[in-house]
């Protein structure tokens, strides 16, 4: 059995939100790996909190370029060491005209960034000017161009911050004027910048995925509903399913089967059964659901009208406008996804500088 050091057990604590205890009887149970007690604690309700992004950091900034005529849009992430020099007007003209080179470019990896020349030199070399003028090192991360083909557009938004950013393609119908359905893709774009979906629908949702995040969202509910007992509040309803990927015909059909027997039991006439049963299927849909609702942008209540899905609201807005929008391709950058935090030990690393 791997060692269980005290520093491992407040990381993870400090993760997740979990008691000391739990998070030692976390890391015993998962030999040591910490990833694999953040799904432990959250399987048992204990680690509401727990989330493997909060381990990652970085600093720098997010850039989108977006071509005028909603054909082209790049979206980047440059860092720098410190959030003070993320700010340096200097970086953050920097960004944007590499940003800007990307698409024009048209360069599509690191290896064809790093072998272009931009004013009038190689892009390394300009790269090291500038981390000599700035005083940091700075690493073009990653990079995304999305180009359109005939009937597609593209926008994006960048939050004002720097450090979010997020592009929309979507298929419209020709007789949808180009400015009025990228003011949409530009709106839903803030919407995914706050509200943070992982993807564009819950059809790339995998079976696996649904059944462990759905097992630690009942686990939460449950532990909320044993604080709400003992203040004698009222429960919250745990859902049976957690993705529409998991609500067939037949569990939809017996859904509509237990109305029908419900509305009879109440008396209520068979004539008027019809304009009730849809708002409570939309009802079952939606408390059964929620796994969608975090995870994929189509799925969630807009921010600008929260009486409507993503989905709802971009298929009443083509309505307006005469046609149709189908959201097809979403990216979302934020700064530091996937990098490892630096080790906070300050005494170390000052014996390690004078050293």
């Amino acid at each position: 059995m791997a060692e269980i050091s005290a520093s491992l057990v407040k990381e993870l604590r400090e993760m997740t939100g979990a008691g000391m205890m739990d998070c030692k009887n976390a890391l015993v149970q998962t030999n040591g790996d910490i990833d694999a007690a953040i799904d432990f604690l959250r399987e048992k309700g204990l680690g509401k909190a727990a989330k493997k992004a909060d381990r990652l950091a970085s600093e720098g900034l997010i850039s989108v370029e977006i071509a005028p005529d909603f054909s082209v849009a790049t979206i980047s992430e440059i860092n720098s060491e410190t959030d003070f020099v993320a700010k340096n007007d200097k970086f953050i003209d920097m960004t944007k005209k590499i940003t800007k080179h990307i698409q024009e470019g048209n360069i599509q990896s690191a290896e064809e960034l790093q072998n272009s020349s931009i004013d009038g030199i190689n892009f390394g070399e300009y790269i090291n000017s500038q981390i000599a003028t700035i005083g940091e090192n700075l690493v073009v991360r990653r990079f995304v161009t999305l180009k359109t083909k005939s009937g597609d557009i593209v926008n994006g938004y960048i939050h004002s911050n720097g450090r979010v950013g997020v592009l929309l393609e979507a298929k419209i119908s020709q007789n949808i004027e180009t400015q009025k359905a990228a003011d949409l893709l530009k709106n839903i774009a803030m919407h995914a910048a706050a509200m943070k979906p992982v993807y564009l629908s819950y059809k790339e949702l995998t079976p696996d995925f649904i059944e462990k995040e759905f097992v630690a969202f009942k686990a939460n509910l449950e532990k909320e509903n044993e604080e709400a007992r003992r203040l004698k509040k009222l429960e919250k309803k745990i859902p049976l399913y957690g993705s529409k990927a998991q609500l067939t015909d037949e569990v939809l059909a017996e859904a509509k089967s237990k109305m029908e027997a419900e509305l009879k039991a109440q008396g209520k006439p068979e004539k008027i059964w019809d304009r009730i049963i849809p708002g409570q299927l939309d009802r079952f849909i939606a408390d059964n659901t929620q796994l969608d609702q975090q995870y994929a942008l189509l799925s969630q209540f807009y921010v600008m009208d929260d009486t409507k899905t993503i989905e709802q609201a971009v298929k009443a807005r083509a309505e307006e406008l005469g046609g149709t929008i189908e959201l097809t391709k979403y990216i979302r950058f934020e700064v530091g996804e996937g990098l490892e935090k630096k080790s906070e030990d300050f005494a170390a690393e000052v014996a390690a500088q004078l050293n």
